[in-house]
C-alpha cells in the first residue's frame, strides 16, 4: 500500500481522539456521600462531561445538563450554580438545569473551570441533592502561529566551510494544547537561502549546503518558516529571518598588481635610507592580510625590504653605501607572502607572487677620497727643518675630477705641499713628543664645500742625543773617622733616549779625581755604581765639602758620555759612625729656612693690604664736600640747557650766587602766578619790541621777590640768554642788549633758516615793521 495514502490517515487519528475520548466517557455519576455519613443514599447527580470549544463566537453556548435522578421534569426542583464564572461566563436554566457560555473563551488564558452545583425543593426550599464539584473543560482549536523565540538570529559562519557544517539552530513556539492533536506540532522550512544553506524540518538547525566564498560575497539573509500542524491544511506559520556572516580564512595569497618599479636614489644616500616603496594586494582582511616583504635576487647585498605593519607597504632601503662610477643602475626582485597560513591552506600559497625593481643610481659631487683609511709616517729626530716625512694622495671619485687641495689642520712642526708631501717646519724631539697626531684635509678646487679629512700617525725614531746622568740627587756623608774602602754611597744613572736593547751604563771618575782622590768608584755592572773611601780619616774643619767628579758613559751608537759631580760632606759621626745626625741637622736647617720665607711671604701681603686700604681711605676722605655747611654764604652753580632760546640750539646760561647777609631780614612777599605771568610775557613778546621794558620788569620783579622771602635759598638763580657762551667770538646775540644796533637790523633772514625759526622769524619780523614804519 502506498504510504502517501496512510499519512493522511495516521495523521488525522490524532486530531479526532480526543472527541472519541469525550463521546466514550459520557455517562452517568453518582455522587458519593460524603466520608464519614452514615446515610445511605440511593439517589445522585445526572450529567455527561462538560466540554466548551475555545473562541466561539455565539453568544449563548449550551455546553450541558445537570440533572437529579430524582427529578422526573414536573418543575418542581431549582438549580443552581455556585464557583468562579458562575453567573458570568457560565449560566444555568434554573427548571431545567441546561449550562450556556455567555463569552468567548480562550484555551491560553484558562483552560478548566471548577464549579459547584446545588438543587432544591421549590416546595420545601430544601436541597434535594447535596452540594457537588463538576468540571467544564475549554477544548483547544489551532488559533495561535508558531513564535520564534530569540529573535533576531545572527550567526558567523567561515568561509569555503564544507557541507554539512552546523550554522545556527532556530527555534519557534506555539501556544496551543500540545496534548490536542497537532496544534502544537511545528515544521520548519526554508523560504529563502538556498542552494546555500538547508534546515532540519524538526529541529530547526541550518546547516551549510554549498561551499561559499567570502571574497564574492561576506553575508547572507535566510528566512525560515514554522508551520504548526505538521503542515497540514489549516496549518499556521510564523517566520524570522537570520543574518549569516562569512569569517574570512586565508584562502588568498598577496599579489603584486604591478609588475615593475622604478626608483631612483642619489650615491650620497647613507645606510638606511628609505628609496621607494612596493605594494602588494590581499583579498583577505585582518591577520590573513598580514604580509612580509623579501629580497629574492639581489647579487651585490645592496637593498632590503622592510613591511610596514600599518598599511602593509614594503619600504626599499639601502644596507649599503653606492657608488655611482662603479655601478649605476642595479635590477633586484622582491617577493611577497602572508605572514601567518594554516597547514589546510596551503594549497592556496604554493607559489609566491614576485615584482621586479630597477634602481637607477644618481651622480652626486662626493668629497675627495684618500687612498688609504690612515698613514703612518716615520722621522728621526733631530731632522733639519724641511725635511720629508711622507706623502698622502686623494682623489675626486667624480667624473670630473677636480684638483685637490691639501691643509694640516692645527700643527706647528708640519705642514703640507700641493701634492700632498708632509715636511716638517721645526726639529723634532723625541724626548719631548714620540708620536705627532695629524688631520689632513683635502678639499676640492671646484667645490671648495666637499672636504674629507683622514688621520696621519707620525712616529719621531730614537737617535742617541742625551747622554746618561744620576737618576736622582744624592746628599753624601763621611765620616770624619771613616777608613779606607768604606762604602759611603750607591748611584745609578737614567738615560732619555730610547735603545733598541737594554740600556748598559759604564761609571769612571774623571781623569783628574782618579790620580789623587780621596774616593774611588767601583761599577757594579748592573747599572749602578758604589763610592768607597781610599784614605783614613777626614778633617771637617780643614776639607768640610768633596766634590767627586763621575763619569757615566752609555751604551747607544754613537756612545755618550757625560760628568756629574757628588758633593760628599764630612760628618761628625756619633760613636756608631751613623751619618744620619747630619742628615737631621740639614733637614732642620731647610726646615727653619722655609719656614721664615713664608713668615716673610706672610708679612709681605699685610704690609700690601694695609697700604691698598690706606689708599681707599684717603680716596674717601676726597669725595667729602669743601664746604658741607648748608648756610654756605657763597657758591656759583652752572647749568646748562639745551632749550632754543635767543636763535641757538644750545646755551649756556650761568647762576650767579650773590652774597647774602644772614642779619639782613627780608619781608614776606606772596609769589604770584608764575605760569599766568609766563603765558602773558608769551602774549606780550609777539607784539613788542624784544627790548622792550616788560623783559626787565619781569626779571627785577623775581628778584625782588627772591630777596624778600625768607623761606628761599641762601642764594638767588637768576637766568639769562645775554651770552652765547663763555670766549663765544659772536659776541652777544641777546636783544636785551641790542637796542641801539637792532634798530637797522633786517631779521628776514630768519625765514630760510627752516622751521626752527619760524617763530622767532614772526616776533622780530612783527617787531621791527612798526619801528621801520613810525621812521
Amino acid at each position: 500500500m502506498n504510504c502517501c495514502l496512510l499519512l493522511p490517515f495516521m495523521l488525522g487519528i490524532p486530531l479526532l481522539w480526543p472527541f472519541l475520548k469525550a463521546k466514550e466517557s459520557s455517562k452517568t455519576e453518582e455522587v458519593k456521600p460524603p466520608r464519614g455519613s452514615h446515610l445511605r443514599v440511593k439517589r445522585g447527580w445526572m450529567w455527561n462531561h462538560f466540554f466548551v470549544p475555545e473562541e466561539m463566537n455565539k453568544t449563548r453556548h449550551h455546553i450541558g445538563q445537570l440533572k437529579s435522578d430524582i427529578d422526573n421534569g414536573n418543575n418542581s426542583f431549582q438549580y443552581k450554580l455556585l464557583g468562579a464564572g458562575a453567573g458570568s461566563i457560565f449560566v444555568i436554566d434554573e427548571r431545567t438545569g441546561d449550562i450556556y457560555a455567555v463569552q468567548k473563551l480562550d484555551r491560553e488564558e484558562r483552560s478548566l473551570y471548577t464549579l459547584r452545583a446545588q438543587v432544591t425543593d421549590i416546595s420545601t426550599g430544601k436541597a434535594v441533592e447535596p452540594e457537588s464539584e463538576f468540571v467544564i473543560r475549554v477544548s483547544d482549536i489551532n488559533d495561535n502561529e508558531p513564535q520564534f523565540l530569540h529573535e533576531p538570529y545572527e550567526a558567523i559562519v567561515p568561509e569555503m566551510s564544507p557541507e554539512g557544517t552546523f550554522v545556527i539552530q532556530v527555534t519557534a513556539s506555539d501556544a496551543d494544547d500540545p496534548s490536542s492533536g497537532n496544534h502544537a506540532r511545528l515544521l520548519y522550512s526554508l523560504l529563502q537561502g538556498q542552494p546555500y544553506f538547508s534546515i532540519e524540518p524538526t529541529t530547526g538547525v541550518i546547516r551549510i549546503s554549498s561551499q561559499m566564498d567570502r571574497e564574492l560575497q561576506d553575508e547572507y539573509w535566510v528566512i525560515i518558516q514554522a508551520k504548526d500542524m505538521i503542515g497540514l491544511p489549516g496549518a499556521l506559520s510564523g517566520t524570522t529571518s537570520v543574518l549569516i556572516k562569512l569569517s574570512d580564512v586565508n584562502d588568498n595569497k598577496p599579489v603584486f598588481k604591478e609588475s615593475l618599479y622604478r626608483m631612483t636614489v642619489s650615491e650620497s644616500a647613507p645606510t638606511g635610507t628609505s628609496i621607494g616603496k612596493i605594494k602588494a594586494y590581499d583579498n583577505d582582511i585582518g591577520e590573513n592580510a598580514e604580509m612580509d616583504y623579501s629580497i629574492e635576487e639581489d647579487d651585490s647585498l645592496t637593498f632590503d625590504i622592510i613591511t610596514n605593519n600599518e598599511n602593509q607597504e614594503g619600504i626599499v632601503i639601502l644596507k649599503k653605501r653606492m657608488d655611482f662610477e662603479r655601478q649605476s643602475q642595479y635590477r633586484i626582485r622582491a617577493r611577497v607572502q602572508n605572514r601567518r597560513v594554516d597547514e589546510q591552506l596551503m594549497k592556496y600559497h604554493t607559489e609566491a607572487s614576485t615584482t621586479l625593481i630597477k634602481v637607477q643610481v644618481e651622480d652626486a659631487d662626493e668629497p675627495p677620497v684618500f687612498l688609504r683609511p690612515y698613514y703612518i709616517f716615520e722621522i728621526f729626530e733631530g731632522r733639519p727643518h724641511g725635511s720629508v716625512v711622507g706623502m698622502v694622495s686623494a682623489t675626486d671619485p667624480d667624473q670630473r675630477k677636480s684638483p685637490i687641495w691639501y691643509s694640516i689642520t692645527r700643527s706647528r712642526v708640519f705642514r703640507i705641499d700641493d701634492n700632498g708631501t708632509i715636511v716638517t717646519t721645526n726639529p723634532l724631539d723625541r724626548e719631548t713628543s714620540t708620536w705627532h697626531n695629524l688631520s689632513i684635509t683635502a678639499t676640492e678646487e671646484y667645490n671648495v664645500q666637499q672636504i674629507s679629512a683622514v688621520p696621519v700617525y707620525v712616529q719621531v725614531l730614537n737617535i742617541n742625543d742625551h747622554a746618561p746622568e744620576f737618576s736622582e740627587y744624592y746628599e753624601t756623608y763621611v765620616c770624619e773617622n771613616a777608613g779606607s774602602g768604606q762604602i759611603i754611597q750607591t748611584i745609578s744613572a737614567v738615560d732619555r733616549d730610547e735603545s733598541i736593547e737594554d740600556h748598559h751604563f759604564y761609571f769612571n771618575l774623571s781623569v783628574e779625581d782618579s790620580k789623587n782622590s780621596s774616593f774611588t768608584i767601583i761599577d757594579n755592572q748592573d747599572n749602578t755604581a758604589v763610592i768607597l773611601t781610599n784614605r783614613t780619616g777626614f778633617s771637617l774643619e780643614e776639607v768640610p765639602v768633596f766634590y767627586l767628579s763621575i763619569l757615566i758613559a752609555d751604551n747607544g751608537v754613537p756612545s755618550l758620555t757625560s760628568t756629574n759631580t757628588l758633593s760628599i760632606h764630612v760628618c761628625d759621626c756619633d760613636e756608631d759612625g751613623s751619618t744620619q745626625i747630619c742628615r737631621n741637622k740639614d733637614f732642620m736647617l731647610s726646615v727653619g729656612f722655609r719656614t721664615k720665607i713664608i713668615i716673610a711671604v706672610l708679612i709681605c701681603i699685610v704690609i700690601i693690604f694695609g697700604f691698598i686700604f690706606l689708599i681707599l681711605g684717603l680716596k674717601h676722605r676726597r669725595r667729602q664736600p669743601l664746604f658741607p655747611e648748608k648756610g654756605e654764604d657763597f657758591r656759583e652753580n652752572i647749568f646748562r640747557y639745551d632749550d632754543e632760546g635767543g636763535g641757538e640750539e644750545d646755551t649756556e646760561a650761568f647762576d650767579i650766587a650773590e652774597l647774602r647777609s644772614r642779619a639782613v631780614m627780608r619781608e614776606r612777599k606772596t609769589r604770584k602766578s608764575i605760569t599766568m605771568e609766563i603765558r602773558s610775557l608769551y602774549r606780550q613778546s609777539l607784539q613788542v619790541d624784544p627790548d622792550s621794558a616788560i623783559f626787565r620788569t619781569f626779571i627785577q620783579e623775581k628778584l625782588e621777590e627772591a630777596d624778600t622771602d625768607p623761606c628761599a635759598p641762601p642764594f638767588d638763580s637768576l637766568q639769562t640768554y645775554a651770552y652765547e657762551g663763555t670766549g663765544s667770538l659772536a659776541g652777544s646775540l641777546s636783544s636785551l642788549e641790542s637796542a641801539a644796533s637792532d634798530q637797522d637790523e633786517n631779521y628776514d633772514y630768519l625765514n630760510e633758516l627752516g622751521p626752527r625759526f619760524k617763530r622767532l622769524a614772526c616776533m622780530f619780523g612783527s617787531a621791527m615793521q612798526p619801528n621801520n614804519s613810525g621812521l
